[in-house]
């Protein structure tokens, strides 16, 4: 599956894990909305949540993620082509967010999007490049293992439903 972001380029470069999987050759980065190719695209306003079912179209096509601070994330624009689809409910494990709920960086988005979409091993290659990678997945273990046996996006919010009301 190919992993592509669009890179705003906003928050600190040595915390960057965009410009780190892409040094990697893990992930193609995209200056503009043009660049970045049609594909399942995360976006936290998403109408719907990422499911096994949006695997066919990022397999065919690409995932994509942006790479923002999140000063400008609640504001940004996400008018990137393709399927957009909200993560459903996880923690984060990256130090500056870690066990925050849903304050994920791009790495741990994608990484969940690879492992809820049936692409697990793909998911721990990008985490490896991270001290923290492997922590996200035992932090996330249990939802991402229900998420990932979900069928549609219906049964991921029900799921997901059950976190929030803990």
């Amino acid at each position: 599956m190919d992993v592509h972001v669009r890179y705003e380029g906003d928050d600190d470069p040595e915390k960057c894990t965009a410009r780190k999987l892409a040094r990697f050759d893990l992930a193609t980065l995209h200056r503009t909305d043009r660049s970045a190719p049609y594909g399942i695209v995360l976006n936290p306003h998403a109408d719907r949540a990422l499911s096994p079912e949006d695997a066919e179209i990022a397999r065919e096509n690409a995932l994509v993620a942006l790479d923002c601070s999140w000063e400008s994330a609640g504001e940004k624009q996400f008018t990137l082509p393709g399927d957009h689809r909200a993560l459903p409910y996880l923690v984060a494990a990256n130090p500056v967010n870690f066990g925050r709920p849903m304050r994920l960086t791009t790495v741990e988005a994608l990484a969940a999007a690879l492992v809820i979409l049936g692409e697990r091993s793909h998911g721990e290659r990008l985490l490896s490049k991270f001290t923290w990678g492997e922590t996200f997945l035992e932090l996330n273990e249990e939802p991402l293992r229900r998420y990932a046996e979900c069928d549609d996006s219906a049964e991921v919010v029900a799921i997901q439903r059950e976190y929030l009301d803990r």
